[in-house]
């Protein structure tokens, strides 16, 4: 008899140690929590995400030694109703900036000031250090203004900034965050009671999913410390963690019950499902950690730092499947069907064999060519709308406004137009102490250049800041337009190729970069239309060769790769639908900016082709499994798509379940990620698993099993103890036995 295969070994070892398994996992989920809150998270800053243009003019700034730019914050009164009692508002404004003038936290506070409308009044506040920390600063001065909002209730008195803003808008996150896992976690739990029929079986995936989730959160602690954390990463670690955490052990547990239902005892059951669903386990969660380590291709810290932490939770998943859920089941014994759920409970015993699953998948294997062409065909229909996909990164007016904050913004710039300086791009330059009167006339001959161009704002000309020994510059080039607007993009492409290489560019031994809001938005599509095809060529082939050896056929492992990406397409389709057009503005709760976030095509493709692998792996090797024990590979497929289904529907109701939640969530990005991971696991579970998948192998036949003859033997060979592959001797062997 052959060597069992990895996981089978790793289930076996699991299940005749029980206790110093459960117990070594115990201990490695309690370390990394206590160990990560120890060493603390290193977060990512604008200046350790920069790359290219943008980090040498960073480079250029910090050369010329500039003093640091003081945090601002602005306090707004106005009327609730009516017309402004301007006297009052007067008087409520001086009683504020002499309350401001005392706070240590506090450096200036400048005259109140009236809007050209004499609809409101404004005061400007300075703090006391720099705009890098002031966030740690503005909690005195934001409970000051909420204090004089109680002694005036009639008035609007309110304060924004960039500080009073950030603070605003993590509290929210932080929030919403909160609220996504208080209700994934018991929308989980529902799902898996119906899907097992028993309390502390419907229990088991949630809580290695959730332990799964708090190793991982830990251990992405110690990894800032390399990769700077993101702000996304708490998020993905918690949407993935969930996802295939419970998808994971709901594979595994379903087989063993299957297998005990077919009379072997419980031990037996255990390494039954270790060799089969184990395998298939790891198999899926080395295709998601190859999908998800691709991220490290675009060079970006923001995409480093979530691949960390995906590679993470996926990592930890896919051993705590493998070592302590076998050590669990041993332990528990027959308790796992305990207590059982009323009018649920007889799922327990209920053959895994689904009469409705059999009834869907009759056209796929009776009009295989038919059904391809129409599922397919529909799919197609439903990912052209990609074609015209417009990509963008979110700025403050796409955030939700049920944030009270951003009324403020939209009330500040009503009143005081003036206020906001709209969009202007950075000129860093420097060059050498000679080079410095020239670099000053090269720069008024860019100002009296942009003069007329309607790109550029012809109210506000460039203001220079020079460093105290006159080499290093940094001028500021207003643009008339949004910061994301076709007009701002021009200018800084103009900018760039034409006007600073025709006038500091010709300055000897002078170097300048230009920066922005516009710039790192522009370079940033830039940076992912360079990295998306070495992305996606990377994703392909990895997951050919991981399909190519686990199930020994090159048309099996074609299949896969054109599948999933048949279901990626789909899925960014569905995403323009929603999200570039308004009519589901009001069932999701957002505001259309006509945009796709930037990074979301990327993100979106390497998740889906890692999570979609679970599905696909699962079946197939379902269908295999059948095909190698001598069944007829038509025969085989409804044997394994039928017996393999109320699986992949429970685990599919799961994951899409809890990425819905994440479309609750209050910013447009958490929306869209989690409507394009919804929609996609939707498609992929059924019509890809259920109608394409069965069609096409149904069409092939026995050619998806071709594979070239230095390749191992066909499979639909009749198998013995002997001659068959690991996996059916281990479970030949616990059979025998």
């Amino acid at each position: 008899m052959g060597r069992a295969p990895f996981a089978a070994r790793i289930g076996r070892w699991s299940a005749n140690h029980p206790w110093l398994a459960i117990t070594a996992w115990l201990c490695f989920v309690v370390a990394s929590v206590v160990g990560g809150s120890l060493v603390g998270t290193v977060q990512a800053t604008p200046q350790n995400s920069l790359h290219g243009e943008l980090a040498r003019a960073d480079r250029i700034e910090q050369a010329g030694a500039f003093p640091d730019t003081p945090a601002a914050e602005s306090i707004l009164i106005t009327a609730r109703a009516g017309d402004l009692d301007l006297q009052r508002a007067q008087a409520v404004a001086i009683d504020l900036s002499a309350r401001m003038r005392v706070l240590p936290e506090v450096a200036k506070v400048a005259d109140p000031v009236t809007s050209p409308d004499r609809d409101a009044v404004l005061v400007e506040v300075e703090m006391t250090g720099s705009a890098n920390d002031a966030d740690a600063r503005v909690g005195p001065r934001l409970e000051a203004t909420t204090q004089a909002q109680q002694r005036y209730p009639d008035l609007w008195v309110e304060q924004v900034g960039s500080a009073s803003l950030g603070k605003a808008l993590t509290e929210t996150l932080a929030a919403d965050f909160v609220r996504a896992e208080l209700i994934s976690v018991p929308v989980a739990l529902l799902i898996l009671l119906f899907s097992f029929g028993a309390l502390i079986a419907a229990g088991v995936p949630v809580v290695l999913a959730l332990s799964a989730v708090a190793g991982a959160m830990g251990l992405a602690q110690f990894a800032s410390h390399i990769f700077p954390a993101g702000e996304l990463v708490s998020s993905i670690i918690l949407l993935i963690g969930m996802a295939v955490g419970v998808d994971y052990s709901l594979f595994y547990l379903r087989r063993e019950r299957e297998e005990r239902a077919r009379g072997h005892d419980h031990r037996s059951a255990v390494e039954i499902a270790a060799a089969t669903s184990g395998h298939a386990v790891l198999v899926s969660g080395v295709a998601v950690l190859v999908a998800m380590a691709s991220l490290f291709l675009v060079g970006d810290n923001t995409f480093s730092s979530m691949a960390i932490g995906s590679l993470l939770v996926v990592g930890v998943a896919v051993v705590g499947s493998l070592t302590v859920l076998p050590a669990i089941l041993v332990t528990l014994g027959r308790w796992v069907d305990r207590p059982r759920v009323p009018f649920l409970g007889r799922r327990i015993h209920r053959a895994q064999r689904s009469r409705f699953w059999a009834a869907a998948l009759r056209p796929a294997l009776r009009a295989p060519l038919v059904t391809l062409v129409i599922s397919v065909g529909a799919l197609v229909i439903v990912a052209v709308p990609a074609l015209d996909m417009n990509l963008k990164k979110p700025t403050s007016t796409d955030l939700p406004r049920s944030i009270p904050i951003l009324r403020t913004v939209d009330r500040l710039a009503q009143a005081f137009p003036s206020n906001d300086l709209g969009t202007s791009h950075v000129v860093a330059v420097r060059t050498n102490a000679a080079g410095g009167p020239a670099v000053e006339r090269e720069l008024t001959e860019l100002s009296r250049r942009i003069t007329g161009d309607s790109r550029f704002a012809q109210d506000r000309p460039p203001t220079v800041r020079r460093s105290a020994d006159r080499t290093v510059f940094l001028a500021s080039v207003h643009v008339s337009g949004a910061t994301d607007s076709g007009a701002a993009t021009q200018s800084l492409r103009r900018l760039r190729g034409e006007l600073l290489p025709q006038t500091v560019g010709t300055v000897a031994d002078t170097e300048w970069a230009v920066a922005g809001r516009t710039a790192s938005d522009a370079d940033f599509r830039d940076r992912m239309a360079a990295a998306l095809p070495l992305v996606v060529a990377f994703v392909l082939a990895m997951t050919f060769l991981i399909m190519l050896v686990t199930f020994r056929s090159v048309v099996v492992a074609l299949t896969s790769i054109l599948l999933n990406t048949i279901s990626v397409a789909a899925s960014y389709g569905l995403l323009v639908l929603v999200f570039q057009h308004t009519w589901a503005e009001g069932v999701l709760g957002f505001t259309s900016n006509g945009a796709v976030v930037s990074w979301l095509p990327l993100m979106l493709f390497v998740i889906l082709f890692g999570l979609s692998m679970d599905y696909h792996v699962f079946v197939v090797s379902r269908i295999r499994e059948a095909v190698q024990g001598g069944v007829p590979t038509r025969q085989a497929i409804e044997q394994g798509i039928v017996s393999s289904a109320s699986t992949v529907s429970s685990a599919a109701i799961i994951m899409v379940a809890v990425f819905c939640v994440f479309a609750t969530l209050s910013v447009v990005e958490f929306k869209q990620l989690g409507v394009g991971l919804a929609a996609a696991i939707l498609i992929d579970a059924t019509i890809i698993r259920a109608v394409v998948l069965p069609s096409l192998m149904r069409l092939l036949g026995e050619a998806n099993w071709w594979a070239p003859r230095f390749r191992t033997r066909r499979p639909g060979t009749a198998v013995t103890p002997r001659d068959g592959d690991a996996d059916t001797q281990v479970i030949m062997a616990v059979v025998d036995r």
